[in-house]
């Protein structure tokens, strides 16, 4: 069901609000490169800063621009089961193709917490819900046995696995149903994941060099490592450098260095720090460019 690339699309500014204009390029970009799908309203998407009528806004001129020509994964977590079930009737009503939801973050919900808040959600949702687990961000770590538990209900069909722990993921993937997906949250493990049986990833460089992603993983699920492997290499000191800062903060500063917006976050993000490692990451991600990896 869930399989490639999906990008955990950026949310442009200018002047403090959504800038429709650039967002509507990137998506248009996005869709031309052959992308599975987008993910907007996600930590890429500075979602934690966009009011709740920013963010039902943005997913549906999302649905409305995409058109049907590539999945639209609705970002709709929170830390409140209660808010997360209206953001995801919401998003279910405007047509999306299925929604993320995240590790309930801050309160720290027990294994049990857990598998009730996600149950609560798929319960509501008329889509196909992916499971977050980023425990570097929401301090609580979903493991691989409330997985299992959780990919019994026939909303549940997949995971995008943020732990950076390959053992964790192939516990998972043993642990669940075939036709349950497992799609790496980190890009420099996409190749990694692919190899345990992984379907995919939730990109963020993506944003930036959307083709060169989808062929990457293209070539490598048409048994082609050793192509896919020369794009991986290729693309590894971006998927590094992605990270000097935290997300989005290196990538969007590489979106306005080629055009696509406004280099603008809301607080407390802030933009990319001055110095070598911001000076390295441009001297990459142009040369790369330069080389045609698009």
């Amino acid at each position: 069901m869930f399989q490639g690339v999906y990008t955990a699309v950026i949310t442009p500014f200018r002047q403090g609000k959504i800038d429709y204009d650039s967002y509507f390029k990137i998506l248009e970009n996005q869709i031309r490169s052959g992308v599975a799908g987008v993910v907007p309203c996600g930590t890429t998407g500075e979602s934690p800063t966009l009011s709740y009528e920013e963010h039902k806004e943005l997913i549906q001129k999302t649905v409305k621009v995409v058109a049907g020509k590539i999945q639209v994964i609705a970002g709709t977590g929170s830390n409140s089961t209660k808010e997360a079930i209206e953001l995801t009737e919401s998003a279910c009503a405007d047509g999306v193709d299925g929604i993320l939801s995240v590790n309930p973050y801050y309160n720290k919900p027990t294994q049990e917490g857990m598998f009730r808040h996600f149950t609560e959600i798929a319960n509501v949702s008329s889509k196909p819900v992916i499971l977050y687990n980023i425990p570097g961000r929401t301090n609580v770590n979903l493991l691989p046995e409330t997985v299992a538990r959780l990919s019994a209900h026939p909303q549940i069909a997949a995971i995008k696995e943020a732990t950076g722990d390959l053992g964790q993921m192939a516990k998972v993937i043993a642990a669940t149903p075939s036709d349950f997906d497992l799609l790496s949250g980190d890009d420099n493990l996409t190749l990694p994941v692919l190899s345990i049986g992984g379907r995919g990833v939730v990109s963020v460089v993506s944003n930036l060099f959307p083709r060169a992603c989808v062929d990457m993983v293209s070539l490598y699920l048409r048994g082609d490592l050793e192509a896919s492997k020369k794009i991986y290499y290729k693309l590894l000191p971006v998927f590094i450098n992605a990270f000097i800062e935290t997300n989005p903060i290196p990538i969007k500063a590489a979106m306005s260095w080629f055009g696509y917006c406004e280099n603008e976050l809301r607080l407390p993000m802030t933009s990319l720090s001055e110095g070598s490692p911001a000076d390295a990451f441009k001297k990459t991600v142009f040369q790369l460019k330069e080389e045609g990896i698009v």
